[in-house]
């Protein structure tokens, strides 16, 4: 029997999921998701070679792309872009079936063997947002925008992970508040720019950093991909 390979990841990650607040994304958790998704080790093993480690990693794009799927759907023209942005961090925090699960995924990706994957999926939720949004920067900016908002939602995680508050309205009392964080260092960037004093002290720094671009992307060919299982 052919089965598509992100079909046999998505039945692991569902069955993993009513073991992980229990078992954490541990080797234990992948073992019983292998016998309740009734998928063949080895076969599990060619999808998820880390095992659990890999289904943490597919929860967090599930939650990714069920955030990028929402703002194509909904109606920001009238927003700021802030608040397009806090509407982002926001979608993407509703997006989580199982907070649970991201607070073992948590743990998980701060352990230092992990640590520069949890860094990655930080990086690429951010990532996604800002283009989703339509961010069309190509030089030193793509960084910095990724960078601060990568800041700003990994601190919203962990305060909403301990909060209680009705409809989490702490949480986004929290994230208003790194938004305008932020938005008083842009605030300082401009007066800098527009100061004859600061702005001929940046002239260095500011040739360097125009000489940094944003990587080259590789356009997305939807490539298909199975897996066949192989006989008993």
């Amino acid at each position: 029997m052919t089965v598509p390979y992100e079909t046999t990841k998505s039945l692991l990650l569902d069955a993993a999921l009513t073991h992980v607040a229990f078992d954490g994304w541990s080797p234990a958790t992948f073992k019983a998701a292998i016998r309740d998704a009734d998928i063949a080790p080895a076969v599990a093993r060619a999808v998820c070679p880390r095992g659990a480690v890999d289904l943490a990693i597919a929860f967090h794009h599930r939650g990714d792309d069920a955030m990028v799927a929402r703002l194509k759907t909904e109606n920001m023209a009238d927003l700021k872009f802030r608040d397009k942005i806090a509407a982002a961090v926001r979608f993407r925090l509703e997006a989580v079936t199982d907070k649970e699960a991201v607070r073992r995924g948590t743990t998980l990706f701060a352990l230092p063997m992990h640590a520069a994957d949890g860094a990655k999926l930080i990086w690429g939720t951010a990532d996604r947002i800002w283009d989703a949004l339509g961010d069309t920067s190509d030089d030193v900016n793509w960084y910095t925008k990724r960078a601060t908002l990568g800041g700003v939602y990994s601190a919203t995680v962990l305060y909403w992970l301990g909060d209680d508050s009705p409809d989490h309205m702490s949480t986004w009392e929290f994230l208003d508040r790194r938004i305008e964080d932020v938005m008083q260092i842009e605030k300082l960037k401009a007066r800098v720019r527009q100061s004859p004093t600061l702005s001929r002290l940046m002239t260095g720094p500011n040739w360097l950093m125009s000489h940094i671009k944003a990587p080259t992307r590789m356009p997305n060919m939807e490539l298909p991909g199975s897996w066949t299982a192989p006989r008993e």
